[in-house]
C-alpha cells in the first residue's frame, strides 16, 4: 500500500447523532458522538469511526468510511492558533495509512481528543 496517500476529512461543527446511523451499527456498538463534514457526517462509537460522505449532484450516492479503532497506531491533535490559524487539526497514523481531519473553528479540540484516547486506550 502506498503510505503517502493521506485521506483527509473536514469536521465542521459537532451535531445530533443521525438516527438512520443504526442500521450500520453491530450488537453492542453504541454511537457516541458526531459531526457535520462538508457533504455528510462523521460518527464516532464505541467500536469505530464512520464517515459518510455523500456524492453527486444529489447527494443520494453514499461512500461510507470503516475506521475501527484497533487499526489506529498513533494519533497527534494540534489546536488553532490565535489570528490566522482557524482549524485545529487530528492526524491519525493507521494500518490502512495517514489520516487528517481538519476540526473547523468551534468544534472541541481536546473532546475530540478524549473521544479517541476513550476508545483506544481501554
Amino acid at each position: 500500500m502506498d503510505m503517502t496517500n493521506i485521506l483527509q476529512w473536514t469536521f465542521v461543527s459537532e451535531c445530533e447523532i443521525p438516527g438512520d446511523v443504526d442500521e450500520l451499527l453491530v450488537t453492542g456498538e453504541v454511537a457516541v458522538a458526531a459531526y457535520k463534514t462538508l457533504r455528510d457526517s462523521a460518527i464516532f462509537t464505541n467500536k469505530r469511526l464512520i464517515v459518510r460522505d455523500a456524492q453527486g449532484l444529489t447527494g443520494k450516492k453514499v461512500e461510507i468510511y470503516s475506521l475501527p479503532y484497533s487499526s489506529i497506531n498513533m494519533w497527534s491533535t494540534e489546536n488553532a492558533g490565535k489570528l490566522f490559524d482557524l482549524n485545529a487539526e487530528v492526524e491519525l497514523w493507521t494500518r490502512a495509512g495517514h489520516i487528517k481531519i481538519n476540526l473547523q473553528k468551534g468544534v472541541d479540540i481536546r473532546k475530540f481528543d478524549k473521544i479517541i484516547a476513550q476508545a483506544l486506550l481501554k
